[in-house]
């Protein structure tokens, strides 16, 4: 019994040590990032694709100027989100189709710039990276909406 009871106290502060353990470190991650500017934030996001895409310098001229674009209407969108979050009213579904709609056209948009400033081969390679970034993003968000492990099939 005693032997029982001591096995279940490991295997409880052991679990609990665990998940402190991983909110700590994606907390510690957050709070890094918090602490650039947004204008270093995208200079290490250019210097990152650079490295990953092996930009030229017309490239990465052209590739900056489209990485402050979506930071400033990443943070309109924040700001807006807040002002949002304060008002107790849920948008209608019309808003939530003309959002999503617009975020769509945007994607769009996005990668027919893409198409432009890079090669077929860079361009393949961005597509790939996005898709897996993007892929990455929906595990997570499914892992925290309902506390498990989301049960999608490999999209790329």
């Amino acid at each position: 019994m005693k032997k029982l009871i001591i096995v279940a106290l490991l295997v409880v502060g052991m679990t609990s040590f665990a998940q402190n353990k991983k909110e700590i470190g994606s907390r510690h991650h957050r709070d890094e990032m918090e602490k650039f500017t947004p204008k270093q934030q995208n200079q290490l996001m250019l210097k990152k694709m650079t490295l990953e895409l092996d930009l030229n310098a017309s490239q990465q001229k052209d590739m900056s100027k489209i990485i402050a674009e979506k930071s400033d209407k990443r943070q309109a969108r924040m700001k807006e989100m807040k002002a949002n979050e304060d008002s107790s009213t849920k948008p209608t579904s019309d808003e939530m189709f003309a959002r999503k709609n617009k975020m769509l056209e945007e994607k769009i948009a996005m990668k027919e710039r893409m198409k432009k400033i890079l090669s077929t081969e860079q361009y393949k390679k961005w597509d790939d990276m996005n898709g897996k970034r993007h892929h990455g993003m929906k595990n997570r968000m499914m892992r925290h909406k309902d506390g498990k492990p989301a049960n999608m099939g490999d999209k790329k």
